[in-house]
């Protein structure tokens, strides 16, 4: 009869701890893919027909080689986190080229929904000027703070849509903030450009959360890419994806700054160095965005840790940096010339390469090394490509 009765409430225990255990409650959707060779010619590469999916994105874009061409019937099927459930279905056929598509996620309590726009859209055609006049307003995951309001940059495109080519860190710095505004953020939209408006960069301290992971400063960076949030407390250097296609060979690029570094250099232990002073960084990387093999190949923080060494990397064709970013409070003009070797023609054709053009108010932000209060304003970045 004991022996029952023990079974019993191990039995009754179980029951309780699967009824007590709480539902999940994140909506994300982890990647997206389109399955199928008949779909392969509408791409310029097969890597192109998958994407990850940061948990700070909603806008998931697809580049095409024309709308035109394009079926209107394609299926699209989606990763998402566990529990949750998606609308319209993963997998379904729906029609990309006249209009984004609104994917709704619900949490698997019910209480937690994200909303995504698919965009298919033709590949961009380089762009040969950026003046930084174009932000929405992200409030980031609404799992972890729905009351934060940061500017995401974006290029308009000869028909209007949105060409989401810029990222930040932003949404990792999210993390630590509440109710903060678009200027409290390291990257922000400002009207005090040199023509309109331009990017503000500054450099600020991460809080007791970043000097305790040794993590202390946030350098304002931002880039052409893609910025991972889910990599920031593991591997923060791979959370930034470097560069986008471009269809031409860049020569030089040149734009307009303003920068004051702040006043106490420290390092990721919280060191103080009164002999050095920070400094801005201004580069660019042009590389070939498939390996050997034919896999998909994305610079990283890890890649570009040494610029000195870039050049190294098989992958990297040409290097343009700028020299130095002296102090100065009024708008100076900066010049950069490309530097390597010359990529393939049919490669080039082919959307094989990638642009990464990237700006920091601190030059050793990737390290945590830098000045809290460190500012860099860049304006009317002009990029010249080979006729």
């Amino acid at each position: 009869m004991k022996k029952y009765i023990i079974i019993g409430v191990c039995c009754w225990c179980m029951v309780s701890c699967i009824k007590e255990e709480a539902l999940n409650k994140e909506c994300d959707i982890e990647s997206a893919w389109i399955e199928g060779k008949e779909y392969e010619e509408y791409f310029y590469k097969t890597t192109e027909m998958q994407k990850e999916i940061s948990s700070a994105e909603t806008n998931i874009v697809f580049s095409v080689r024309s709308l035109i061409s394009l079926p209107t019937q394609i299926p699209l099927n989606f990763k998402i986190t566990d529990g949750a459930t998606i609308e319209p279905a993963s997998g379904s056929m729906q029609d990309f080229t006249k209009d984004t598509v609104v994917y709704t996620v619900t949490s698997q309590d019910r209480e937690w929904r994200r909303l995504y726009n698919v965009i298919f859209q033709e590949v961009p055609l380089p762009a040969e000027k950026y003046s930084f006049e174009h932000v929405e307003i992200d409030s980031g995951n609404p799992m972890y703070n729905n009351k934060n309001a940061m500017h995401v940059f974006y290029e308009l495109m000869a028909n209007n849509e949105h060409n989401y080519c810029w990222a930040t860190g932003n949404s990792g710095s999210a993390l630590t903030k509440s109710g903060a505004k678009p200027d409290d953020f390291p990257v922000y939209r400002t009207l005090d450009g040199k023509e309109g408006g331009c990017v503000c960069l500054n450099t600020q301290s991460a809080g007791m959360m970043g000097e305790w992971m040794k993590k202390p400063i946030a350098a304002g960076s931002l880039f052409l890419g893609k910025f991972l949030i889910d990599y920031v407390l593991t591997d923060a250097l791979k959370a930034t994806r470097f560069g986008v296609p471009v269809s031409k060979k860049p020569i030089r690029i040149t734009g307009w700054y303003k920068y004051k570094p702040g006043e106490k250099f420290t390092d990721k232990d919280m060191n103080v160095y009164p002999d050095r002073k920070d400094e801005a960084s201004i580069y660019a990387v042009y590389y070939r965005n498939t390996d050997d093999k034919g896999e998909s190949y994305v610079l990283d923080g890890h890649a570009v840790e040494d610029l000195d060494k870039l050049l190294d990397n098989p992958q990297v064709y040409k290097v343009a940096r700028v020299a130095s970013l002296p102090t100065t409070d009024t708008w100076t003009q900066w010049e950069m010339f490309f530097e390597g070797r010359d990529a393939p023609d049919d490669i080039v054709a082919a959307q094989g390469c990638n642009l990464a053009l990237v700006f920091s108010s601190s030059k050793r932000g990737a390290q945590f090394e830098g000045a809290v209060g460190s500012t860099l304003y860049v304006d009317e970045v002009e990029v010249s490509y080979e006729k």
